[in-house]
C-alpha cells in the first residue's frame, strides 16, 4: 500500500507534522539566538546593573513583530514559511523574556525589580502597536489613506 506525502508526515493531534516548517523554525531560531548573544557581547550586564542588552532585546524584538505581523497581513499571500522563520524563529530565538524574568528576580533592589518588570512588559506592548501602526501605514495602499484638499 502506498501513502501520499500528507500521510507519510507524522501525524500530531489532528494535523501532520510538517519538516519544513521545524526546520524554518530551527534555522531562523539559530540566528535569533547568535544576535542576541552578540547584543549581549556588544552590552554585558556586569551583576547589579541595569540589563540594558535584554531589555533591549525584547523591545526590538517586539517592534519587529509587531512589523512583520503586519507585513504578512498586509500581503496578499505571503510565503507560507516566512512566519515561522522570521516570527517563531529569528525573533522569539532573539527576545528572551525568560532572561527578563531570572534579571527580575535577582535584581536585589526591589525598586529597580519592579520597575524592571513592568517597564520590560510595557514597553513591548507600546513596542509591539508600534511596529503594527507604522507598517501598516507605510504599506496601506495610497487609495486608502485620506486625501487632503
Amino acid at each position: 500500500m502506498r501513502t501520499s506525502a500528507a500521510q507519510a508526515g507524522a501525524a500530531v493531534g489532528h494535523r501532520t507534522f510538517r519538516w519544513d516548517v521545524l526546520f524554518a523554525v530551527a534555522a531562523g531560531g539559530a540566528i535569533g539566538s547568535l544576535a542576541r548573544y552578540g547584543l549581549a557581547v556588544a552590552l554585558p550586564t556586569t551583576p547589579g546593573a541595569f540589563p540594558w542588552a535584554t531589555l533591549l532585546a525584547n523591545v526590538v524584538g517586539c517592534l519587529l513583530i509587531g512589523a512583520l505581523m503586519a507585513s504578512l497581513t498586509e500581503a496578499g499571500r505571503p510565503h507560507r514559511l516566512l512566519r515561522p522563520f522570521f516570527g517563531i524563529g529569528v525573533l522569539g530565538g532573539f527576545t528572551t523574556f525568560s532572561t527578563y524574568v531570572i534579571e527580575v528576580i535577582d535584581a536585589g533592589d526591589p525598586g529597580v525589580a519592579v520597575l524592571y518588570g513592568v517597564g520590560t512588559v510595557v514597553a513591548a506592548l507600546v513596542a509591539v502597536v508600534t511596529g503594527l501602526v507604522l507598517t501598516r501605514a507605510v504599506l496601506r495602499p495610497r487609495s486608502h489613506r485620506k486625501e487632503w484638499s
